[in-house]
């Protein structure tokens, strides 16, 4: 027998080898969890790739983001319907070495949530989804399945004074949305989601259920923008709502190259952080996908959506006070009430959409694309010579790819909590936040888009924030550091991207989840590590 045959025979046997033990591993697993489960409907809540309503689940993950792709995929998808049955999935996954991958919604940028190189399962929360408001003391429980979107329309149900402060895609699970941080609308005048949130339901790597008392500050500090996944599966929230006029004022205006939009955008950072609490200015910097009979041609467009908590006579009244230069006239605007602002901000509705759309757990448009975020923060503003870059730049953008850049200021609410008050770290100092956002239409146009976006990020490198350049967590990016799939990450590999999102704090979080899952039950490419011992 030839050194390449017995090379060939030993591929082979070690490869059916490892597939049947890794089956034997799978079976074990699945064995164990239907045992502990044995008083539900297993069928209902367990589906591997011999039920149909597998591939229904599996193929949903990807319906907002189609770069997002796995070459291992889940040996289970679990769907429980209470507490229990999760920690029956931890038991079992401790007892057979089955990582796991927890998701409660959808906008997971890079897919941690339902992607693994290693064998996996993931435990889908979208059955615990109920929401529980009282009026009386302002608060609601929220399970972490459900949509930023149905809880919106459960507190307006409940209430036209009241709200809360969140993203603007419903689409977006609260699990994940709350515990990185969630900057939104209202951020300027009431803070992030996280800086709202009171109690939390959790159930750790032992599979004791714990709320803000059992689980003691430290390890509800860490939740609180930290990444809920590294310390546990969070099953519910407990947040504070706030008082809001019955009536909003909002606008949507939009300036070319051509109507002066550079000087704008240029004037934009010198005031976007000092406007009144009740006025959040955001802009996006938008080229859309250049058009077949154009080409080399883009459209550069600079995009004020704007909240204001107030009356439209007030509004113009500011922006005649801190932003003159854009023009802005009553007939731009439009008084709503909080609710209605939800569908006008979110671009997948068209105006005089039903609030009753946000009941949808399918929120996503039909328009399948690819899609790379990044952040940034900046602390000074962009020159115009900067800003100029940056068009020349989106002119290099290949045919069928499109690229936003939304600014999102800070200041407000946002900058008057310490950076240390909860594990979200980017407070004062900061002007506004920036999330890049690509995407095209065709998978093989994905090198040359991701390669753009990455040059784009380089050269934004001297207008930023430095030592760390600084990240924000729920707009997750893998270009800027990754865990070893094995688990066993040092700190010093872990802090490289660690101290980008949540810069001083990523030690306390390191001490935590030490404390808390020294073995690293919870984990993936950017979790908390332990330290090693």
């Amino acid at each position: 027998m030839t050194k390449f045959t017995i090379f060939v025979f030993l591929s082979i046997w070690f490869s059916s080898s490892y597939s049947w033990a890794n089956k034997t591993h799978i079976d074990d697993f699945l064995q164990c969890l239907s045992h502990k489960i044995t008083n539900s409907n297993s069928s209902q809540v367990i589906h591997t790739p011999e039920n149909s309503s597998y591939f229904t689940l599996f193929n949903s993950f990807f319906s907002d983001n189609q770069r997002i792709t796995s070459d291992v995929k889940p040996s289970i998808i679990f769907t429980p319907t209470k507490e229990s049955q999760i920690k029956a999935a931890i038991h079992c996954s401790k007892m057979h070495g089955l990582q796991i991958r927890i998701r409660s919604g959808g906008h997971d940028h890079e897919g941690l949530s339902y992607t693994s190189e290693t064998s996996f399962f993931i435990i889908d929360l979208r059955n615990l989804r109920s929401i529980s408001i009282d009026i009386q003391k302002k608060t609601a429980w929220v399970q972490a399945g459900a949509t930023i979107g149905e809880v919106y329309y459960r507190i307006a149900q409940k209430s036209k004074k009241l709200a809360f402060p969140a993203g603007v895609c419903p689409n977006v699970g609260v699990g994940g949305h709350f515990s990185g941080g969630g900057y939104g609308m209202l951020a300027w005048k009431f803070g992030t989601a996280a800086d709202n949130i009171i109690d939390a339901k959790l159930i750790d790597a032992n599979g004791q259920i714990l709320d803000r008392e059992s689980m003691g500050e430290d390890h509800f500090w860490a939740i609180r923008g930290g990444g809920g996944t590294s310390f546990g599966i969070i099953t519910s929230w407990k947040v504070k709502l706030h008082d809001i006029p019955e009536k909003v004022t909002v606008f949507n205006v939009t300036r070319t190259l051509e109507q002066n939009a550079t000087q704008l955008v240029y004037k934009w950072q010198h005031i976007a952080d000092k406007v009144d609490d009740n006025l959040l200015l955001r802009l996006f910097l938008r080229s859309n996908i250049s058009s077949p009979f154009k080409r080399g041609q883009r459209s550069i467009q600079a995009i004020f959506f704007t909240m204001f908590v107030g009356g439209v006579d007030e509004l113009l009244h500011e922006m005649k006070k801190s932003f003159p230069e854009l023009g802005l006239m009553k007939e731009d605007c439009t008084e709503t009430s909080w609710i209605e602002s939800i569908i006008f901000f979110y671009i997948g509705f068209p105006k005089g959409t039903s609030p009753d759309v946000l009941l949808n757990w399918n929120t996503t448009t039909e328009k399948q694309l690819y899609f790379k975020g990044k952040s940034d923060y900046v602390q000074h503003p962009i020159s115009i010579k900067g800003l100029e870059g940056i068009w020349k730049l989106y002119n290099k953008l290949g045919e069928n790819a499109g690229v936003e850049l939304q600014f999102s200021p800070y200041g407000g609410k946002l900058s008057e909590i310490s950076e240390s008050e909860t594990p979200f770290p980017h407070r004062a100092g900061n002007i506004f936040m920036i999330e890049y956002a690509a995407f095209w239409m065709k998978m093989e146009n994905s090198k040359r888009s991701l390669d753009w976006s990455r040059k784009l990020y380089r050269y934004m490198a001297k207008y930023v924030s430095k030592s760390p350049r600084a990240a924000y967590f729920n707009y997750r990016d893998l270009d800027i550091g990754v865990n070893n799939i094995n688990g066993n990450t040092s700190y010093e590999q872990a802090r490289i991207w660690g101290v980008k999102y949540f810069k001083n704090n990523f030690d306390r979080l390191v001490k935590i989840k030490t404390k808390i899952d020294p073995t690293n039950i919870f984990r993936n490419e950017q979790s908390i590590p332990p330290l090693l011992s």
